[in-house]
């Protein structure tokens, strides 16, 4: 891809130092975009930032003042990534409120709040893309992980919804659904796999990856790509969609 096909364009990656996000970062900036990170973690940030050539922001996803004061930080944006996210794991009958309302807070109220900062710059210029991370969990449902599951839907009910509404505006707005995803989050699911089962780490990681035909799991570079594509000024056509990244899953 040419190195400035998004030449001019802001893009914003929340969590954006590590896993996926940095990968998106990464795939923005050589891309030609101008890149601001968010994240909670301020080191992190600050040397995944120095890495990319990127700016950066600290903000929490599950308090909307802090987004509301990162993104009038970093300024009017044309590209929106929220990738930020969290995953808690727990049977249904002991998923407390405390573990429901952080999945909602962080998931879904979180992507909220980011794009209702972000859009109003967008709708004002005639152009833009919102690219919700989401996950194969909003497309289909996975045990143990109702209150994830609920936020992941959730955000690709309100990426549809959002994109008909700016349809004729010149913004998209669509959702990237990976599978399981060799980042920290699987990891620890990894982690905890073993604990409770007694599994060794590499069959916790074929258990996790045994969904995916691919028989793998998939990698951040692969979920950026197609992240990078819908930002594209040549997929103004897609909008409203919800593309899983997990190796032809049934969905």
């Amino acid at each position: 891809m040419a190195a400035d096909t998004l030449a001019g364009k802001h893009a914003i990656v929340t969590g954006g130092a590590r896993g996926i996000g940095a990968a998106i970062a990464r795939a923005m900036a050589a891309a030609g975009a101008r890149v601001t990170i968010t994240g909670r973690d301020e080191a992190a940030l600050a040397a995944a930032a120095q890495e990319l050539g990127a700016a950066s922001v600290v903000m929490d996803l599950a308090r909307p003042a802090s987004i509301r004061a990162a993104f009038e930080h970093a300024g009017p944006c044309d590209i929106l990534v929220n990738n930020a996210g969290q995953a808690g794991s727990a049977p249904f009958g002991k998923t407390d409120e405390a573990l429901w309302q952080r999945m909602l807070d962080v998931n879904l109220s979180g992507t909220f709040h980011c794009t209702q900062a972000a859009l109003p710059a967008m709708l004002d210029a005639g152009w833009g893309r919102v690219v919700n991370v989401a996950s194969t969990a909003g497309l289909v449902g996975y045990r143990y992980v109702a209150a994830y599951c609920a936020a992941k839907h959730g955000v690709i009910g309100m990426t549809r919804a959002l994109a008909l509404e700016v349809a004729a505006r010149g913004v998209t707005v669509n959702a990237v659904c990976p599978g399981f995803t060799d980042t920290d989050i699987v990891r620890d699911a990894v982690a905890n796999i073993v604990a409770k089962t007694g599994r060794s780490e590499d069959e916790a990681r074929a258990q996790l990856a045994a969904g995916n035909p691919q028989q793998r799991l998939v990698q951040t570079d692969e979920v950026a790509n197609a992240v990078l594509w819908l930002c594209l000024p040549q997929s103004g056509a897609m909008n409203g969609q919800s593309l899983a990244v997990a190796g032809g899953e049934v969905m």
